[in-house]
């Protein structure tokens, strides 16, 4: 009889818990606890939370650490062509034997009790990073913060909030400050923490939070300030200025994102050399990721095909921002969405500078919106929509009538996924 896969044991995992989502700590702890505290056997740990630019953020401060010649944990969700991409072990993926050895361990250590998919792969996630020798853990909250099973380190090296809008009201309130109370829940007492830029309502319970635990807050507009000037990236804080490119991840929203970053290096003591790496060698893969290979180019022609995963209001906003800074081609969206995003929402921003949009059902996911309804909400914010069968089809309608035109798939990282899967 042949060994397990680690997709084999990801799918008994799914079986583990009748809910995909069950925000509470008392498993996670559980476990850890079955596994002899891998939790406080990490290498220093950079804790991240925010409703977006998380995965951005996390990229460049993990390219400014390894510019300073640091090796680098890293944990993110989810994945988008394959699980090994949220567990960077030292600055690689992690092997498949090394993830199904993991995987099997926890699965045994669980005996069988009720635990969420996510809690307990988080939990073979941190195991890794305590077995394996690096200088920083990264790990990026799955939703939430409070009650999310990254929350279970004491004594974080820094924790770091980026941008709090509305998502997910279904798992974190309705409002913002009930969002943003989720959000601060990584906020430890004494734990410096970096706050990117805030609506009011969001700061506030941030603020109130943070000095109830005596925690140092490290707040843009207040401790740090960045902006682009002239095609540059100008940061100051009370050590003082640096001026450096522009990211290569685009979007002013990318420039507040490289503003976190450097505020974490700067309060962590990398020098300038270590925050130019933080904004210049970030990758991020389906936050507008130019493709240039696969079937789907071949299928192009010439026109251009970007990758990007936003998915709520804030999203689509930066996302036209970004947009609009590249050399002009008429746009036309390729879009999925799943049926728990406001996706009129989304869409509004894009209408105006958009052609078209075809909508797509996303393979193989229960929660896919049908491509009807997301044709029927781009309608509504007053696109001119249709519906296609698939990537494939809507990128050979698109260039049949719009030969050079810029085509986005957009709409969910699980849409990017599949796409990146069928296209690498």
């Amino acid at each position: 009889m042949s060994a397990p896969t680690s997709d084999t044991i990801l799918a008994r995992m799914m079986s583990l818990h009748p809910k995909i989502i069950d925000l509470t700590l008392g498993r996670v702890h559980a476990l850890l606890a079955a596994l002899d505290h891998p939790e406080r056997k990490l290498p220093p740990v950079i804790h991240i939370a925010g409703t977006n630019g998380k995965g951005s953020t996390q990229a460049m401060i993990r390219a400014g650490l390894e510019g300073a010649g640091k090796a680098v944990h890293a944990y993110t969700s989810p994945h988008l062509a394959r699980f090994h991409e949220r567990i960077l072990l030292a600055g690689e993926h992690i092997s498949e034997p090394a993830l199904t050895d993991l995987l099997d361990r926890c699965y045994n250590a669980n005996n069988g009790e009720t635990i969420t998919y996510f809690e307990i792969t988080t939990i073979a996630g941190i195991l890794a990073f305590s077995e394996v020798p690096a200088d920083y853990t990264l790990l990026e909250v799955g939703l939430g913060g409070l009650l999310d099973a990254t929350n279970v380190v004491d004594r974080p090296a820094l924790t770091v909030i980026t941008p709090v809008s509305i998502d997910h009201t279904q798992f974190l309130g309705e409002t913002l400050p009930e969002i943003a109370r989720e959000k601060a829940g990584i906020i430890k007492r004494g734990v410096p923490c970096v706050v990117g830029p805030q609506p009011d309502e969001a700061l506030e319970v941030i603020e109130t939070t943070a000095h109830r635990l005596g925690a140092p807050l490290l707040v843009y507009g207040q401790h740090w300030h960045v902006s682009e000037e002239r095609d540059r990236l100008i940061y100051q804080d009370e050590t003082g200025l640096l001026d450096l490119p522009l990211p290569t991840l685009i979007g002013a929203h990318q420039i507040q994102n490289a503003g976190i970053a450097l505020a974490a290096l700067r309060h962590l003591g990398f020098d300038d050399v270590t925050c130019e790496a933080a904004v210049t060698n970030a990758k991020w893969p389906a936050r507008l990721q130019h493709l240039h290979q696969g079937p789907l180019i071949k299928a192009a022609g010439t026109a251009e095909l970007w990758l990007d995963g936003g998915h709520n209001p804030a999203a689509g906003l930066a996302l036209t921002e970004a947009l609009m800074r590249l050399p002009k081609r008429p746009l036309h969206l390729i879009c999925g969405m799943l049926n728990t995003k406001d996706v009129t929402g989304y869409m509004r921003p894009l209408a105006a500078i958009t052609e078209t949009l075809h909508a797509v059902s996303i393979p193989d996911e229960v929660n896919t919106l049908p491509a009807a309804r997301t044709a029927q909400a781009a309608t509504e914010v007053g696109m001119n929509a249709h519906e296609a069968g698939s990537v494939l089809t809507a990128v050979q309608t698109i260039t049949k009538t719009a030969p050079n035109a810029r085509i986005l798939i957009c709409g969910s990282l699980y849409l990017a996924g599949a796409v990146l899967r069928e296209n690498g």
